[in-house]
């Protein structure tokens, strides 16, 4: 249930936000050519549930494809009968902690302040995600560490490929991206060996 190991081995988290749908093999294709096989699909965007769907469909069990802003158990119901592998919340609602920890379904809640880490440890859940983290001072992980030792941050809100180290030096043990992770020139004019090759570098960084 806790996502501990998953994330420790996956140090960069690659998010799709509102991505056209035919354009989705080829994006995430030239994310796993680049070494990343971790994969979020936020389910507000249009196509979310076929997005999983064709990535699952794609990768198989080669990926790990998760779905994102889960904030309701109809959601999450309908992303893990979409494939998802595992979800992601931007806050601590309640209902869906309670579903994933009765239901044994990996998660990634979202926490902020320590009232919602304590949420979060009351259900088990000791590996979180930070958001937005790039809103918060980069000493705010040990600060958390220090009364709710044990637990584990990923940084996700205002992560881009030139400060993704200062989380990681600060204590996170992966980070998260979207419109950044990948240049958008390339992706414009189709260059996905071009887009491979930004992933790469930024997959090195992480993993650094």
């Amino acid at each position: 249930m806790d996502m501990y190991k998953i994330v420790k081995q996956n140090p960069l988290l690659a998010i799709l936000r509102n991505i056209p749908l035919e354009m989705t093999l080829d994006y995430t294709d030239a994310i796993v050519a680049g070494g990343v096989r971790f994969f979020e699909v936020a389910l507000n965007s249009p196509h979310a549930l076929e997005q999983i769907s064709l990535m699952r469909k794609k990768y198989g069990e080669s990926c790990l494809v998760g779905a994102g802003t889960a904030i309701t158990v109809a959601r999450a119901r309908d992303a893990l009968a979409a494939g998802a592998q595992f979800l992601l919340t931007p806050g601590t609602p309640l209902d869906v902690l309670e579903y994933c920890a009765g239901n044994d379904v990996l998660l990634l809640p979202g926490v902020l302040t320590p009232c919602d880490v304590a949420t979060c440890l009351e259900f088990g859940f000791k590996t979180m995600k930070l958001f937005p983290a790039g809103a918060m001072p980069r000493s705010y992980v040990r600060d958390l560490q220090g009364p709710f030792d044990g637990t584990h941050y990923m940084a996700i809100g205002g992560v881009t490929p030139d400060n993704i180290g200062e989380f990681f030096k600060a204590g996170c043990i992966a980070a998260g991206l979207a419109s950044s992770l990948l240049p958008k020139e390339a992706v414009a004019r189709g260059d996905w060996q071009a887009a491979a090759d930004y992933v790469r570098a930024l997959a090195a960084k992480a993993h650094a």
